[in-house]
């Protein structure tokens, strides 16, 4: 019932992060770095304390309590984070929800699973999984090989957006917004950086085991606390509020577009509440995410099967907005494969974390 309850949570976070880029859609008469910081206003300051808050009401007391230390690296993962969410935004927005999502994710995967390793063996980390283990034991060569898997989907999807940017070419269903080039630039930084997230949520468990046994010592017996990494949300989410601030008001000054704010011949109302919607929904992946780590108890397969959801429902919005109207069969065949390979390169390493022994002798 446990891992039931986990899928159920992580497929729920997967929706959200797949879907919260559509709201912004309908989002009219503003650029894209004015409806972009609307929505992570609600995405990183706004909502994540009132999510803390509301489920663990003294989360103010925790962080004052935590070494400066631990705040200091969950904020800077919270920095280079929020790099990542800024061109995630922008890859999106050049490749589309399907293809851009496709990569980004990709990447993400690969780089959220290798980098801790490599790290955990150059600084010696007790009960951390090293590239040393994943080499030499059968599970870890497991995960190696959805690693390799998924390298493979995403170079298979980058193929398949090169393809669409030609057809577009051809036809007169050219996109302005589609940039084959610019867009996958930004999508490799927004892979590689985006993983900075789960380091982010590794630097701030202290708190968050805090906030755990907190919650245990006056619920004994009732297993783990579901709601523990909203707290590390808080601090981890400022960093990425930095980074985005800075350079959307650099967008803002630079596009002179500080008037969308207030411009009148907009739908300012539905702007801002399609922006704060985006925003919130945004925030909503990852307090399902916590949740369902809580409850299957494996950071690594949780990330996964995080990653699988997400890869799935932004490849459904992108054929129910038509993404891919207007391309050749073989195109359309071509990202197909791509999303497959990506998503079994997900259960290859799924199975990987699966066969690991709860123990690992190091």
């Amino acid at each position: 019932m446990q891992a039931i309850l986990g899928i159920l949570f992580h497929f729920i976070g997967g929706f959200a992060s797949g879907s919260f880029y559509i709201p912004y859609k309908k989002v009219k008469g503003w650029s894209w770095e004015s409806y972009w910081i609307i929505g992570g206003m609600f995405s990183w300051l706004i909502v994540p304390p009132l999510a803390a808050y509301l489920t663990i009401p003294n989360f103010a007391d925790i962080i004052r309590a935590t070494d400066f230390s631990v705040l200091k690296w969950t904020y800077i993962m919270g920095v280079l984070w929020g790099i990542g969410g800024l061109t995630y935004g922008l890859g999106v927005r050049y490749l589309g929800v399907s293809l851009g999502s496709s990569i980004i994710l990709g990447l993400c995967s690969v780089f959220g699973a290798l980098i801790p390793s490599i790290y955990y063996d150059i600084v010696a980390t007790e009960g951390k999984d090293t590239i040393t283990h994943l080499v030499s034991n059968a599970w870890g060569q497991c995960v190696l090989l959805g690693l390799l898997v998924c390298v493979i989907g995403i170079i298979i999807c980058g193929k398949a957006g090169a393809m669409k940017d030609k057809d577009l070419a051809k036809g007169t269903a050219v996109s302005q917004e589609f940039k084959i080039g610019l867009g996958l630039t930004v999508a490799i930084i927004s892979g590689v950086l985006s993983a900075c997230f789960s380091f982010g949520i590794e630097a701030g468990s202290p708190m968050g085991i805090v906030a755990n046994d907190m919650w245990k010592a006056q619920h004994p017996g009732e297993g783990e606390f579901l709601y523990r990494n909203n707290v590390i949300y808080v601090v981890l989410l400022w960093g990425g509020l930095t980074t985005n601030l800075i350079w959307c008001m650099i967008l803002n000054a630079r596009n002179k577009t500080f008037g969308d704010y207030t411009n009148t011949k907009t739908p300012l109302a539905k702007n801002y509440l399609f922006s704060a919607l985006a925003g919130t929904t945004w925030f909503l992946q990852f307090f399902f995410y916590g949740m369902g780590e809580s409850r299957l108890g494996n950071g690594a397969s949780s990330w996964i099967l995080h990653m699988a959801f997400i890869i799935l429902i932004a490849n459904a919005w992108g054929l129910a907005l038509n993404e891919w109207k207007g391309v050749s069969k073989k195109t359309k065949t071509t990202i197909i494969v791509g999303i497959l390979v990506i998503l079994a390169s997900v259960l290859i390493v799924g199975y990987g974390n699966y066969l690991k022994p709860t123990a690992i002798s190091h």
